[in-house]
């Protein structure tokens, strides 16, 4: 039942002639009150939880594994709970970032990813299934630090609008009223720029957006990022433009900053072209090395050039700082090596 939208659980309420509140007083046990078993819910009646048990569990998971790196950071393993054909159990991965005034969760929308970004471990991992709602709350709902968390973004693994779905489903929960009451403005969703799903997002949220960059260059983009074939910036970038992005939501691009193929003065020139007359803001991000990938980080004196142009060019940009890197937590890092794990 965990993971269902107030509607859903309306529906199954419905199917079972229950009567109409029932759909919120469940929502409210299973999103307020974090119960495990339907049995805890002692405002329904004895007779209507039976009928709820023999076709619905709660549905949630403890984390599997832990790690915790040498900056503070926590990387968690979480069941999927569907088996893939192999008979085994998926897994995926999220990560935990406490700072000093800020305590944020890195949550994963699928087990995989199809993208193929060619830097990210993730992407090379392949495509596995789809997260349903349920499996991405879990990472929220059953992470230890639950209490204290400030802020979520999905830039685990997958890619969120690949998933949209399951992703907007679990937005509506983590925000509405019958669900964990978060203002918009504490979550932010990473995309590669599935345009629909942009489109889809801008007209009907007020979350952030973070979107994956990489070049300014359009034919050496693709051979970072293959789905600027189906999605070129140039196009989410128009579409973008269409917003008033004063006062909805914070946009940002995401750069993993490469030696010798993204960060030369000229690129972050042609960058902050390409981005001119969007009210936007600029992370650049550490390549962290993976196995069996030719490429190396920039150096911080040409990160911090890339930067300072940008910022002389008036946008925002920050460079991220890495956290995890020692557990496999960082950025593009995300892959599921404990696969003999069992939930």
């Amino acid at each position: 039942m965990f993971g269902k939208t107030l509607a859903e659980l309306s529906q199954v309420v419905k199917d079972l002639s229950m009567p109409s509140f029932s759909a919120q007083q469940i929502a409210g046990w299973l999103y307020k009150k974090n119960v495990s078993s339907i049995d805890n819910m002692t405002n329904i009646s004895a007779k209507a939880r039976m009928m709820l048990k023999e076709s619905f569990i709660v549905g949630v998971s403890k984390p599997l594994a832990e790690m915790v790196s040498e900056d503070g950071a926590k990387k968690y393993v979480f069941p999927a709970n569907l088996a893939n054909l192999e008979g085994k159990a998926e897994i995926v991965e999220s990560a935990f970032i406490p700072e000093k005034d800020r305590a944020t969760l890195c949550i994963s929308s699928q087990a995989g990813c199809r993208m193929g970004c060619v830097f990210c471990m993730t992407g090379r991992y392949g495509m596995k299934r789809n997260l349903t709602s349920a499996e991405i709350l879990n990472q929220f709902r059953s992470l230890p630090e639950h209490n204290i968390l400030t802020n979520i973004v999905f830039m685990g693994m997958g890619e969120p609008f690949d998933n949209a779905e399951d992703v907007f489903k679990s937005l509506e929960i983590l925000t509405s009223d019958y669900g964990y009451g978060w203002a918009p403005k504490r979550i932010t969703v990473s995309t590669i720029g599935v345009i629909p799903a942009i489109s889809r997002f801008m007209d009907n949220t007020r979350f952030n957006l973070a979107v994956s960059l990489h070049h300014p260059d359009s034919t050496k983009r693709r051979k970072l990022v293959p789905a600027e074939n189906k999605y070129p910036m140039k196009n989410i970038i128009e579409l973008l433009k269409k917003y008033d992005l004063n006062r909805q939501r914070r946009i940002s691009f995401e750069y993993v900053m490469l030696a010798g193929v993204n960060d030369s003065l000229q690129e972050a020139k042609d960058t902050a072209r390409l981005l001119s007359g969007l009210r936007c803001r600029m992370n650049l991000i550490r390549y962290h090395a993976i196995p069996g990938c030719p490429f190396a980080p920039s150096s911080e004196q040409n990160i911090q050039q890339f930067a300072d142009t940008l910022n002389r060019k008036g946008i925002i940009t920050t460079i991220r700082k890495s956290r995890g890197v020692d557990i496999d937590a960082a950025c593009g890092m995300l892959f599921p090596k404990f696969q003999s794990l069992n939930p």
